[in-house]
């Protein structure tokens, strides 16, 4: 084999793992989806019309938007702020490991914290108690409110900021000093520093993050399920408590239907943030 082309023999070994365990067992969902779960008789778009107007999928997907919406500025815009600050200290390797040790805990940790903050005789309730906030006796479950989804935002940040962090100061200490040094020289005050030199040299590893947490926004599901089963409060019903109750009740063709608009969905999202960043062709 030409020299130019052996680069696929490293390919093939990850490139079969991915079509025998990724796209093919996709496609075969693709087929379910038009088909009854019990006899496998060619039903259609009979599935996709069934899901679309299913109520608890409607308020799964208002409530994944949601969230999505919710997090991703929050996140990327908090670790691109503590980033900035951490680059400017020479303690920054600690810091980093500092940062990413959110990602080492254990999810039944976090599950037991949530329950000792926010149940109904938490510390939550507890601190409000003795600053007179609440009622003497009285307490809140906040998991069963409203307030579960600003709880389950927070969890995301929590877990996810760190390696956030890490990725913008990679990013951050591979712009060229001395660019950011002439600037300063030249009289460019820090917040044109940042804006015309450092953040236009981020755009690369802004579209790095903005994928790999909107990817992760979809994995938050282990925490809520373990805190509040199956069925919690509906601000925090997401596309994953649906997706394990129809497993639950053997809803395959529903499954099947919604995975693949889902999927769709991820897709179209992922292309569209590179065709948005994608540099321009004539450069």
């Amino acid at each position: 084999m030409n020299r130019k082309h052996a680069w696929i023999l490293f390919l093939i070994p990850s490139l079969l793992g991915v079509t025998v365990f990724c796209l093919l067992p996709f496609l075969d969902v693709v087929r379910r989806s038009f088909l009854t779960a019990v006899t496998g008789e060619w039903n259609g778009v009979e599935n996709y019309l069934t899901v679309f107007q299913n109520q608890a999928f409607q308020l799964a997907v208002k409530n994944t938007v949601r969230f999505t919406l919710v997090c991703l500025p929050l996140l990327i815009g908090t670790g691109l702020f503590l980033a900035v600050q951490i680059s400017k200290f020479c303690q920054g390797q600690w810091l980093k490991s500092l940062f990413l040790f959110p990602m080492a805990v254990p999810a039944a940790t976090v599950v037991l914290v949530w329950k000792m903050i926010f149940s109904e005789g938490g510390f939550l309730n507890g601190a409000l108690s003795m600053f007179h906030l609440l009622p003497e006796g009285g307490g809140i479950d906040y998991m069963g409110t409203g307030a579960a989804f600003w709880v389950l935002v927070f969890s995301y940040l929590w877990k996810n900021l760190g390696y956030t962090v890490v990725l913008w100061l990679a990013g951050i200490l591979a712009v060229p000093q001395e660019m950011l040094e002439a600037a300063r020289l030249d009289g460019a005050s820090e917040r044109q520093c940042f804006w015309k030199i450092l953040f236009p040299n981020l755009k690369g590893m802004l579209y790095t993050i903005t994928v790999l947490s909107f990817l992760n926004s979809f994995k938050v599901f282990r925490e809520a399920y373990l805190v509040a089963g199956s069925y919690p409060h509906e601000s925090m019903y997401l596309l994953q408590h649906l997706f394990n109750n129809w497993f639950v009740n053997l809803d395959l063709d529903k499954m099947a239907a919604a995975a693949v608009c889902i999927g769709g969905v991820l897709l179209a999202v992922i292309l569209l943030l590179g065709k948005f960043w994608d540099p321009d062709p004539g450069q």
